[in-house]
């Protein structure tokens, strides 16, 4: 069984630490006896560990032996997989004994979460997803929405109290379960950062002032997330600068989209979404920011 000394706390370690896992590794050590951290990027993992006070490792295998709770931070359902189990590398399963529990914060495919679940529980490891909404503003400041499910009570019980460090926890239900609501969440939040900006291309060219614009949505029923928070510090600026990619955004609604077609669901704007991002997302090729969807769609605005 791994330590676990409930005075110290649990030891806990973190893999994955771009631009939202290392600002939550900063919530992490204040709750933790022991912080683990790991990245591709051994100069990544340096840092964050002299910013944290957390424990730099350089090896899936040093931050699992005896490790009670493990995180990963990564970006989509194959490379989660690909560290966990290895599939011709190094794979922490190996590492971990019966009875810790790895914590999935990635945003990944509920079908792939529930059979590397099915994988680990043969190892008597359990499985908790856990995906995060907030972005890194939120990330920074612990606020986080957290989207926790899982089929192990004990394990839920565990986790808790290490997750709310880095914001709140909506318990969602059974394995799987965060992973298809954070999906379906960024498809309402790409809708309407799509919305937004197509309202802003159509009021310019009418002659109305962007920031107006935005300004009168913000007071008014068109009012959401993106227009609060993404048009004036991102788009209106050019900016285009918020920390979340483009390629996730499209693999999020993508994953949305597929699990509506797994159900045998028609849903138009769900499709028409994936469709939009999926087009945006290879025109403006690899490391765009989501917010430059807004560029997709006025793409003579930029010359």
């Amino acid at each position: 069984m791994p330590r676990h000394d409930r005075d110290a706390g649990p030891v806990v370690g973190l893999i994955g630490l771009g631009n939202m896992g290392a600002p939550m590794a900063a919530h992490l050590k204040g709750v933790v006896g022991e912080l683990r951290l790991f990245d591709a990027r051994a100069e990544v993992t340096a840092r964050v560990a002299e910013e944290t006070g957390g424990r730099a490792t350089a090896s899936l295998a040093e931050l699992g032996r005896g490790a009670d709770i493990v995180i990963t931070m990564l970006p989509n359902a194959d490379v989660v997989r690909a560290v966990v189990l290895g599939e011709g590398g190094e794979a922490l399963a190996d590492a971990l004994a019966p009875g810790a529990i790895v914590v999935d914060m990635s945003s990944s495919f509920p079908p792939a979460t529930k059979e590397l679940g099915a994988a680990l529980k043969a190892r008597g490891i359990v499985l908790l997803d856990a995906p995060v909404s907030g972005g890194v503003r939120k990330a920074v400041a612990g606020t986080l929405a957290i989207m926790l499910g899982g089929d192990d009570a004990a394990a839920l019980v565990r986790a808790e109290p290490v997750l709310a460090s880095m914001g709140k926890i909506f318990r969602t239900g059974p394995l799987g379960s965060g992973h298809a609501i954070k999906a379906l969440n960024n498809f309402v939040s790409a809708a309407g950062l799509a919305a937004a900006a197509e309202a802003v291309i159509v009021g310019e060219k009418f002659g109305l002032d962007p920031g107006v614009i935005v300004d009168v949505l913000n007071a008014s029923t068109g009012r959401n997330n993106s227009t609060e928070v993404k048009m004036h510090q991102f788009v209106l600026n050019r900016a285009f600068n918020s920390g979340f990619a483009l390629d996730l955004m499209a693999k999020d609604i993508k994953a949305a989209a597929d699990l509506a077609e797994g159900l045998g669901l028609e849903m138009p704007n769900l499709a028409a979404a994936a469709a939009l991002w999926r087009q945006a997302q290879g025109a403006l090729g690899k490391g765009a920011d989501h917010t430059e969807i807004a560029r997709y769609l006025a793409p003579r605005e930029d010359g």
